[in-house]
């Protein structure tokens, strides 16, 4: 009996040690409307796009539009058990007789969507994850391009101490991403998403989180030991969003 156990346990252990890591991959998917589009846009995806995703194999993350929406842009965020999952699920959805009534229908005065901008993710091991809530919240999407070299220094910083500082000062993280290794600037770029539960939060947020001794500490003491600056002039972009009505999270 406690040879079969020990046998077991040896097969278990070897199963595990072997075990490929997660292939999971997320894509964010910006569309650029065409003029006075949006409103048709936001009413294909309600009422049959985000059916269909799920429909072939498509997980709906999360929904959005810039608060300032200056350029009509829809943001949403997908996930897949893999890459090549993801290439299966575009091919099915594509030729989905369904899809192709509901864009035949929907373009019928004209194209919604004038540019599609398109960047494969995978989570970091310190991300966190988006997580449902009772309420609507703003939510923030944040850019971080680092200097070449220095993203794994970036990494040790949120993975040792920022998100820690964002929670302390009211703020939730959410997903973390890096870009997939064929992507434009991989080696440099995180890209993560936080969420508030107003325009009014964020600011105090941020104001305590930049005010904060401990906060400076860290931020000089990474930089000390990357031997220079971490972020590229200008490497922080953000953008703050507002959940569409048929978004999952919210």
């Amino acid at each position: 009996m406690l040879r079969r156990l020990s046998l077991l346990f040896v097969a278990v252990s070897s199963a595990l040690l072997s075990a490929e890591p997660s292939e999971k991959v997320f894509e964010l998917r910006t569309y650029h409307a065409n003029e006075g589009k949006l409103d048709a846009l936001h009413a294909r995806f309600r009422d049959h796009t985000v059916s269909l995703f799920e429909k072939h194999g498509m997980t709906n993350v999360a929904y959005w539009t810039p608060v300032k929406n200056e350029k009509n842009l829809l943001i949403y965020l997908l996930s897949y058990p893999s890459k090549e999952a993801r290439e299966k699920s575009w091919q099915g959805f594509m030729s989905d007789p369904d899809w192709q009534a509901a864009f035949k229908a929907s373009t019928a005065e004209g194209r919604l969507v004038g540019k599609i901008d398109s960047v494969f993710l995978k989570e970091t091991d310190f991300s966190a994850a988006f997580t449902p809530s009772e309420s609507t919240r703003l939510f923030e999407m944040r850019t971080y391009t680092t200097a070449e070299g220095m993203l794994p220094h970036l990494h040790k910083r949120f993975r040792d101490h920022t998100m820690k500082l964002f929670q302390k000062h009211g703020m939730s993280n959410l997903s973390y991403f890096e870009l997939l290794a064929d992507q434009d600037k991989a080696e440099q770029t995180l890209l993560y998403f936080l969420a508030h539960k107003d325009a009014e939060a964020a600011k105090k947020s941020w104001d305590g989180f930049r005010a904060d001794p401990e906060w400076k500490k860290v931020a000089a003491k990474s930089e000390e030991d990357a031997g220079g600056r971490i972020l590229v002039k200008g490497g922080v972009e953000a953008v703050y969003l507002q959940p569409t009505d048929y978004s999952p999270i919210k």
